[in-house]
């Protein structure tokens, strides 16, 4: 499936596209930290273990409950006049009281079975009581940005959002996003965050194969696997690369594999060229109904949509992931909030939620990598089930993730060519 028409976000907007949603990743700070890319690749030591299976799988609700929404003790007195710039600078009290004064929420792009949103949803409308409105759960980044301005002053108006890194950048520099930094800011890795606390990364993923066991043989392992001629009709994405996130990591990772780099995507275009040519690629797009359906047996897609088939179709299809040993590539999202947002108090309360240690293991229970992994390992409040429901770490070691220059490049690539080159071939 894929999150949104975002070209990245999953990638077309690069960012936009794919929750699938497009990307760029800021520099990393100095001592690697686990789930964040240093020099843009990932040692084995810096790697992200996956999230974990299939909602209520794993015990992991004891362990939820001690961590609370903050990693401490909701504080008492005082009251807040104006939306604070600094969780770590007001009571969590305070703000769980004026966000109730608010009642609601309003979130935008969410798709429930992305990322395990729909529980980390349902936990914060129980947690603290408030009203959640979740708008068109496909949007694309730049459609979130879209309904900030079209919507600026109306109650239905997003709160926060839920973004590719390239639109992360578009609205700080538009002016679109309030300023905030949570309370376990520090704990955040400063290449997955806007220093001046407008946009602030939540998870990320790494492209990887699907296959149903039913239908071929094995999972594939290679880029150069998908050539084989038992394939035919049988390889398709999540989404058309200029405006799926998804689909254009895809592409951008096929690239990698056959002499390209994080400067160079044309190899990857040429290699969906030659795969369309011989047959093997289809250019149908890839959701949880043709995977259970069998209609797309061998998919390029984000690794926590990918690993989330395995569970929720299993009575339907023998569904197998793997990360490929060649063209690892991988992208990450960004929360921010919006600048007029109807419900301010809340916005921050939600971010406060989604940082907490409770909010980052309900990321890593949908398979994505929460930027606070490092943190969460360092103190050990990581159920042993879930670290082991896990993928090997090692297949992770040589993700690569492109800058913003690199995937401004690539998109204007993509823009360029693909229709010459693969639509029309």
């Amino acid at each position: 499936m894929y999150k949104r028409s975002d070209i990245w976000r999953g990638s077309v907007d690069p960012d936009s596209a794919d929750r699938g949603r497009g990307l760029r990743m800021a520099t990393d700070r100095e001592r690697p930290v686990r789930g964040v890319p240093a020099d843009r690749r990932l040692t084995r030591r810096d790697l992200l273990v996956r999230g974990a299976g299939a909602a209520g799988a794993l015990a992991i609700g004891p362990i939820l409950a001690a961590c609370g929404g903050n990693g401490g003790e909701e504080g008492g007195g005082g009251g807040l006049s104006s939306p604070p710039s600094d969780g770590s600078a007001v009571a969590l009290n305070d703000l769980v009281a004026a966000a109730k004064d608010e009642g609601a929420i309003n979130t935008i792009a969410l798709p429930p079975d992305w990322a395990n949103y729909g529980e980390i949803m349902q936990a914060f409308q129980s947690k603290y009581g408030l009203k959640l409105t979740n708008a068109t759960p496909n949007a694309s980044s730049s459609e979130e940005l879209e309904a900030v301005k079209s919507l600026k002053g109306q109650d239905r108006a997003p709160d926060v959002l839920d973004v590719s890194p390239a639109f992360a950048a578009q609205g700080k520099d538009e002016s679109l996003f309030a300023p905030y930094k949570v309370s376990t800011w520090d704990t955040i890795p400063d290449s997955l965050k806007d220093p001046d606390g407008y946009w602030v990364g939540d998870y990320w993923g790494a492209v990887a194969f699907g296959a149903n066991l039913d239908v071929v043989s094995a999972v594939p392992t290679s880029w150069e696997d998908l050539k084989n001629p038992s394939l035919k009709g049988k390889v398709a994405m999540n989404g058309d690369p200029r405006t799926s996130g998804s689909a254009f990591a895809g592409v951008f990772a096929a690239s990698l594999a056959n002499g390209g780099s994080l400067d160079d995507i044309t190899p990857g275009i040429e290699f969906f060229a030659e795969l369309k040519k011989i047959g093997n690629y289809i250019p149908v797009d890839v959701t949880p109904g043709s995977v259970a359906k069998g209609e797309t047996p061998v998919t390029i897609d984000w690794d926590y949509l990918q690993l989330a088939y395995t569970g929720e179709f299993a009575s339907q299809v023998t569904w197998k992931v793997g990360v490929p040993t060649d063209g690892e590539f991988g992208n990450y999202y960004c929360q921010a909030i919006n600048g007029a947002a109807p419900h301010p108090f809340a916005a921050r309360l939600w971010q406060e939620f989604c940082y907490s240690d409770e909010g980052q293991l309900l990321w890593l229970k949908g398979y994505s990598h929460p930027v606070r992994f490092q943190d969460l390992s360092d103190r050990g409040v990581i159920p042993q089930e879930l670290l082991d429901a896990l993928p090997p770490a090692e297949q992770y070691a040589n993700i690569q993730f492109p800058n913003a220059a690199q995937t401004d490049k690539a998109t204007k690539a993509i823009q360029q060519q693909w229709a010459s080159k693969v639509v029309g071939a």
